[in-house]
């Protein structure tokens, strides 16, 4: 094999296996794998595919395709392969002796890239323990991977040096980032009480990766969080204040992307951001309308939240993008859906009554009268309460005011102690 000199941009080829998937399911598969490699900074020079009743044991496709993928890395001078199935250990020592260059599964490829978009030490930690946990049963296969000259697709993470092929080790590291991790949930669930406890509203976006979702937010509360076209540019969890027309103001939180195939490492790893999901008052779940697999986008992410068991919370369904959607376009859903572009001052207005709306229809309508002196009643409900009309009744010496609010609140409780008796 030829001495490949390693590039800012690694050549890589893709290899896929057809097994139980219909053509088109399959075809968008390899496409997705194709935007995750370039994503990985990685140029692909080559594709190879095989259909088959079930995978090859020992290699994963057959020893002819095999033989194809050593000729096309030798004509491509390709510096890696990465195949679009989780690969067993023994398949990546196989694979890597017949190829002589790296060997890494989409798995691998996904928890690099989460690897370099994680900023916080949450993220990090997260993504580390899902590194480690896909690791652990693979170090006999892992090793070219690992030590690699100048790193490259797949390297990211913990490294050779920390790994030293020791498990002992490994689990170590294990239960250490477990335990630090477990602080950082502690710390969110006393946010979370804090908020519960100040009636705070909590939305959350939700979608597949690359969706829109950090431009909805930005658009929508004039923020400033990382905003890029690729996918999992978010990965670090953003909550900002949005206020609705009404005057009313909740929270709003960016979450990571979904994808098809998601691993199970990285779910178990961010299980305890993912269940943020499960707090919401409210999910809406961003689809990018222009995309050819909408349709597929779209079923992933409700599959993850019912795998989260946040199904049962209230959905909206944004239909992002429209500016870039084709005439193909069909929206799954027309009841609790809008279709919009995030760069549309008119679509975010209406998307903003369209969540009031939706709020509406979780509170509870009141028309109460709170006295002049008791202010700070009236202040509880302005910021609790989504108030519609508010009026001073001189000859009461009193405020009339009529709105909505959560059933279970304190600000609820007195207001419905001051419910207006009409004469």
């Amino acid at each position: 094999m030829q001495d490949i000199k390693q590039r800012d941009i690694e050549h890589v080829i893709l290899v896929g296996c057809q097994v139980n998937r219909e053509d088109e399911e399959f075809e968008q598969s390899i496409a997705e794998l194709e935007s995750l490699a370039k994503t990985a900074k990685g140029k692909v020079v080559g594709t190879i595919t095989q259909k088959r009743e079930k995978v090859e044991p020992s290699t994963y496709v057959g020893k002819g395709k095999v033989q194809e993928l050593v000729h096309l890395i030798e004509e491509t001078e390709a510096d890696l392969v990465i195949f679009n199935d989780e690969l067993q250990a023994s398949q990546m020592r196989n694979l890597h002796a017949e190829c002589g260059i790296a060997v890494i599964d989409r798995t691998q490829l996904i928890l690099d890239i989460f690897a370099s978009r994680a900023k916080s030490r949450e993220g990090k930690l997260q993504v580390e323990l899902a590194q480690l946990k896909y690791l652990l049963p693979r170090l006999s296969g892992q090793g070219l991977a690992l030590s690699r000259q100048g790193g490259g697709i797949g390297t990211r993470g913990p490294g050779e040096t920390q790994l030293e092929t020791d498990r002992r080790h490994i689990r170590r590291r294990m239960n250490e980032i477990e335990r630090q991790l477990e602080a950082v949930v502690n710390h969110r669930v006393r946010y979370r009480e804090k908020r519960k406890k100040n009636a705070a509203i909590q939305l959350a976006l939700v979608g597949y990766t690359n969706a829109g979702k950090s431009t909805l937010l930005n658009r929508l509360t004039k923020a400033d969080t990382l905003e890029e076209d690729q996918l999992f540019a978010t990965l670090d969890p953003t909550t900002r204040q949005l206020h609705l027309p009404s005057g009313f103001s909740v929270l709003m939180s960016d979450t990571v992307g979904f994808i098809q195939d998601l691993p199970t490492t990285l779910v178990a790893s961010f299980r305890s951001t993912l269940e943020e999901l499960k707090e919401a008052d409210l999910l809406l779940h961003v689809v990018d309308c222009s995309h050819p697999d909408y349709e597929q986008h779209e079923r992933t992410v409700i599959k993850l939240i019912e795998e989260l068991e946040a199904h049962s919370i209230p959905q909206l369904l944004i239909y992002n993008k429209a500016d870039q959607k084709t005439d193909v376009f069909i929206p799954t859903h027309t009841k609790d859906s809008i279709i919009m572009s995030a760069y549309n001052e008119e679509d975010l207005l209406a998307l903003k009554v369209k969540i009031e709306q939706a709020l509406k229809g979780m509170m509870m309508p009141y028309r109460s009268i709170i006295k002049a002196d008791e202010g700070h009643i009236l202040a509880a409900a302005r910021q609790e309460t989504m108030i519609h009309t508010q009026q001073f009744d001189e000859s009461r010496e009193a405020y009339v005011i009529e709105g909505h609010a959560l059933e279970n609140t304190s600000i609820y409780s007195q207001l419905k102690e001051r419910l207006l008796k009409e004469s």
